[in-house]
């Protein structure tokens, strides 16, 4: 099983990280599946990869230690596809997420961990 995690530090309030996540992830081609105040579940949109191959997001959001200005959000990214090369594809998705959850202009990134 393929598996990445990251650990996002964004500038944003708790009330509109969760919007803002979903609107980024939808944008990746995944649908959201399940949603809490401080929990989502996305699974890649299928039709393009074979089954195995697609790709799960979860997120938590850590309201403990959240403040008005700064949210902490844990992401775990991963399929059922054995990881046999470092270009596969829930690797390139993990990438794609990354770089959406940097690129959005809804919040200001100040800190991610690669896991």
């Amino acid at each position: 099983m393929a598996r990445y995690t990251c650990l996002f530090t964004v500038a944003a309030s708790v009330g509109n990280v969760q919007s803002l996540l979903s609107e980024t992830l939808e944008s990746c081609n995944f649908d959201i599946i399940y949603e809490t105040g401080d929990y989502l579940m996305a699974r890649e949109v299928p039709g393009k990869v074979a089954f195995s191959k697609l790709v799960t997001v979860e997120v938590l959001v850590d309201k403990t230690l959240a403040t008005d200005r700064e949210v902490r959000m844990s992401f775990v990214i991963k399929n059922e596809e054995l990881p046999l090369q470092i270009n596969n594809h829930c690797r390139r998705m993990y990438e794609l997420v990354s770089q959406a959850i940097a690129d959005n202009r809804q919040w200001s990134l100040i800190d991610t961990v690669a896991g």
